[in-house]
């Protein structure tokens, strides 16, 4: 392969890896510390910011378009829009453009004369002047809310695809759960022996296990306490509410028939005595109200922040559904759940396929009901109502969800449900094993280490040492970028693997280079000892690094936890190092060679001098 098309390659392998390693760089240099707190709470806090912000920045900016407008009226100009909230001066500039064939009217010629001079001066009162004559007060905190949402939101995508640090250098969380014997002594109708309760706690964390692992949750620790809790610790900055999502959910999916007539009443007496319908624990005061084969669940759908909202009828109470109380059919027989797309909307939509039992309660159940109304119930909530048009057998396809909770619900319900109720005994965000000034010196540490083999690499074999120096940067640059493209944990562990791999491509930059300095002793030409050099160290190289590879993989799929990141940053660091021996510094010198017409070759402390022979030389 040619030269040009080597450099090329490496080119394009270095912008991938940007792309890649890009996002890490932005999320832990680029984001300020306060602006990462707040993209890793959960949905619901970050509703309450965005909200209760939006409201003080509207106050904030009425009193300064208050000022704009007193000082407009004495002749001087408006008060210039702070640059945070330049999006405002955007909408209000789109408003004003749409408006112009039919401008409105004002109450004072003051008023009038600034919105005819908005395109001179966009300050603040300015703004608020244009935006008032197509939006409510409510629409303009409602777009501050949105563009805080949004903000905040692709901080939270840019944290997940930048690399995790682990809970061992920057902490993580903490859960203890509670496994309830009680609920399972009366889901069994018997006494627990030892041995239910040992096999209940045991099943429970293979599932956990399951769980965490499929949702993508890296290098968790599960594990038994004592004899009816269970430890879990998720390293890096974790979502709270996910992970509940996630550990909690029982996967209680059941279909019900809707009884329409039922519902409308319900909602009508609700619309009436909204105050008087249920009590404090969510029970219906007078059960009379609904058929005694009737109960009451409530309609719920997503909201800009992706939770769970009660849906509300067009006259802004809530939405409820009166459903038939007998389960149509229970969410144990679906054998698999896939996620597709609609071929219709492209909205996302969960495919479950059902066992043979399920498969002919569900005939029988939608065979009688043809025309009618079916509710999809998860956990007491109705996600879904469709109208039955056929006979169903064997597979269920349900709308009307999220992605996010499409793919929750369908993880959820492939891992089994748990085989015993769990409740949160104790749940914290807990700080890092190692202190800030520990993993400080950690890392002066693992620098001053690769800068003493590189010092020693640019003494020992002169200017070919830094060949090697560059080699490895770049073997550093493309660890790093495999890291961040796969979303892998850093821990302890995996730095441990990196060391490890510096070593291994130093050695093999060493076996090269003595190679070379075999040839040189025969007198050959610069050329002649490059091509020789890595030629005859190609199969010595490739062969220390696939057997560390073979054992890094066994390692991985062997290992768990630690071990498994050890493994996976030595095998990343296998790749990259081959990579940068081989290919890469073989560039460098040829480079040298035909390039820059280099005839000198400087590999060691030899006062031997390479000079270029006449053609037909050795």
């Amino acid at each position: 392969m040619s030269k040009r098309y080597r450099f090329i390659i490496v080119l394009l392998v270095m912008a991938i890896c940007f792309v890649f390693l890009w996002p890490s760089v932005q999320w832990y240099f680029l984001v300020p510390r306060d602006q990462q707190a707040l993209a890793q709470e959960s949905r619901e806090r970050i509703k309450v910011y965005a909200s209760q912000t939006a409201q003080a920045d509207y106050q904030s900016l009425y009193a300064l378009s208050e000022s704009g407008w007193e000082s407009m009226s004495q002749g001087n100009d408006d008060i210039e829009m702070p640059s945070e909230f330049a999006f405002l001066t955007d909408m209000a500039k789109k408003i004003y453009k749409n408006a112009r064939k039919n401008p409105p009217k004002f109450k004072t010629e003051l008023a009038k004369k600034i919105y005819e001079n908005a395109p001179n001066q966009w300050g603040v009162h300015t703004v608020f002047l244009v935006l008032a004559t197509s939006l409510t007060d409510e629409e303009i905190i409602s777009a501050i809310e949105t563009k805080y949402r949004e903000d905040i939101f692709a901080l939270k995508d840019l944290q997940n695809n930048a690399v995790q640090l682990g809970l061992d250098l920057s902490g993580g969380l903490s859960i203890v759960l509670q496994a309830d014997m009680e609920a399972l002594q009366e889901k069994l109708g018997r006494p627990l022996t030892e041995e239910d309760r040992n096999d209940a706690v045991i099943r429970a964390l293979e599932v956990l296990n399951n769980r965490i692992d499929r949702f993508g949750l890296t290098e968790p620790v599960i594990r038994r306490q004592g004899s009816d809790q269970i430890y879990v610790e998720i390293p890096g900055a974790a979502d709270p509410e996910r992970i509940n999502d996630i550990i909690m959910g029982k996967g209680s999916l059941a279909f019900h028939m809707v009884d329409v007539e039922a519902t409308d009443a319900f909602n009508e007496y609700f619309r009436t005595h909204p105050l008087t319908t249920f009590d404090s624990d969510g029970n219906l005061i007078d059960p009379s109200i609904i058929p005694a084969d009737v109960i009451v669940r409530g309609v719920y759908t997503k909201d800009s922040y992706g939770l769970d909202e009660q849906a509300r009828n067009p006259d802004g109470s809530l939405r409820f559904a009166a459903l038939k109380q007998e389960v149509g059919l229970d969410g144990n027989h679906i054998t698999e759940a896939i996620v597709e797309r609609s071929t219709l909307d492209g909205k996302p939509e969960v495919t479950f396929r059902l066992d043979s039992e399920g498969g002919e309660i569900f005939y029988r159940l939608t065979s009688a009901n043809v025309g009618k109304p079916l509710a999809i119930v998860l956990d007491d909530r109705v996600k879904s109502q469709a109208t039955i048009q056929t006979a169903i057998r064997d597979a269920v396809r349900l709308t009307g969800f999220g992605l996010d909770e499409a793919n929750n619900i369908a993880l959820t319900l492939r891992t089994a449900a748990l085989p015993v109720e769990l409740e949160v005994a104790s749940q914290q965000s807990i700080g890092a094993s190692m202190g800030e000034d520990t993993i400080r010196q950690g890392l002066y540490a693992l620098l001053g280490g690769i800068a003493a083999v590189l010092v020693f690499m640019l003494i020992y074999y002169k200017v070919a040492g830094i060949n090697a120096i560059v080699a490895q940067m770049l073997n550093f640059y493309l660890m790093f970028s495999i890291l961040s493209a796969f979303n892998f944990t850093l821990t302890l562990p995996s730095i441990a693997g990196f060391i490890l791999t510096i070593g291994m491509a130093v050695d093999a930059s060493v076996i090269i280079f003595e190679r070379m300095k075999e040839e040189m002793r025969l007198g050959k030409s610069r050329k002649a000892i490059v091509e020789a050099g890595f030629d005859k160290a190609f199969w010595a190289v490739m062969d220390a690094n696939i057997t560390t590879f073979i054992a890094a993989l066994f390692l991985s799929q062997l290992g768990s936890g630690p071990i498994q990141g050890f493994a996976v940053s030595l095998a990343v660091g296998v790749f990259s190092s081959v990579f940068t021996a081989l290919f890469v510094s073989r560039l460098i010198f040829d480079f040298g060679t035909d390039v820059l017409h280099s005839k000198k070759l400087s590999v060691s402390w030899s006062r031997a001098r390479i000079e270029a022979e006449p053609a037909g030389g050795k």
